[in-house]
């Protein structure tokens, strides 16, 4: 009897100190990050780029996989229903964020089924126009706007999605009527621009930047609190509305029931990344800022975001089954 109460302690104690002990040794073999978005776009290549660097602070090598569909929700569903064994992780961004009150049917419950590991990177969007559009600057686009009373059509990569909030938030403070157009992706939206057949878009800088460096488009302003180093001479839309902002940022998240010990290993690696030389670089010329943080921050950031987020989307009327 006392052999079995001894083994049975002694096999607690292993239990108790196991997840410590396993997580010394993680990972031990490849790890995949899951970005709810098709390839090519910003946290796509953002997502690329953080894996291309992980290895070197983990050892073993870090897969992006792409998992597209619902607004991001299909990608995130997958990994808060993978293995909480340290090894499926996913980079999302706000969308993830905003879907919480966009969808009436989400399939998971982002506060319970993930867990927070590090934002990554802040990203501006920018208010572009065409270069025919006769306002050159932002003043010039509110006075015109406010003239000219729903003609002017603005573009978006969806319902709901951050473009279409900055543009519903930029008419609400400037008390001024524009038209949505809902496009299904950044890209044709930004294709119609240049053609001339809407008037303006509040797109992500990464996606847009090459338009402005070519002088296709005229960016007018940024929806970061502040001017961005990219576009130093592009003014903030608080400048102009002051309390105006809209800030995109993505993340890592985890299955929930991860591990503490691995998420806050693979944490202190996502901040050594974003502390590299060339990383940092990149993010600067891509218009993005670095960004990381704690676990606990995170988590916190998460539970505002949300109801930031949430306001945003019931004022502008957007609603997906």
């Amino acid at each position: 009897m006392i052999k079995a109460i001894a083994a049975a302690a002694a096999s607690m104690l292993c239990l108790m100190a196991s997840p410590l002990a396993w997580a010394d040794n993680w990972p031990t073999r490849p790890i995949t990050l899951v970005v709810p978005l098709a390839p090519g776009g910003s946290t796509d290549a953002t997502a690329r780029l953080i894996a291309q660097k992980l290895p070197k602070e983990l050892g073993q090598p870090v897969v992006v996989e792409n998992r597209a569909g619902a607004g991001g929700n299909i990608g995130a569903d997958y990994v808060a229903k993978a293995s909480p064994d340290g090894y499926t992780f996913l980079m999302s961004t706000t969308t993830l964020i905003t879907n919480v009150t966009l969808y009436k049917n989400m399939p998971l419950d982002v506060q319970k089924d993930l867990a927070p590991v590090s934002r990554v990177s802040l990203i501006p969007n920018v208010l572009m126009v065409n270069t025919n559009f006769p306002a050159q600057n932002l003043d010039d686009f509110i006075a015109y706007v406010k003239k000219h009373k729903n003609t002017v059509n603005y573009g978006s990569a969806g319902n709901g999605t951050s473009q279409h909030l900055s543009g519903s938030l930029f008419g609400q403070m400037a008390d001024v009527s524009m038209t949505h157009v809902p496009y299904k992706g950044g890209a044709p939206a930004n294709s119609d621009l240049l053609a001339g057949q809407i008037q303006a878009v509040f797109s992500p800088m990464v996606e847009i930047l090459p338009f402005i460096d070519s002088g296709k488009l005229r960016p007018l302003a940024v929806t970061t609190r502040e001017r961005s180093p990219r576009l130093p001479d592009v003014p903030a839309v608080s400048e102009a509305l002051p309390g105006y902002e809209v800030v995109l940022w993505n993340g890592v998240w985890a299955p929930a029931g991860t591990p503490a010990p691995v998420i806050q290993r693979m944490n202190r690696a996502i901040n050594a990344v974003l502390a590299d030389a060339e990383v940092k670089k990149i993010l600067r010329e891509q218009g993005s800022t670095p960004a990381g943080d704690t676990p606990e921050a995170f988590r916190a950031l998460v539970g505002t975001e949300i109801k930031k987020w949430g306001d945003l989307v019931k004022s502008s009327g957007a609603s997906i089954e």
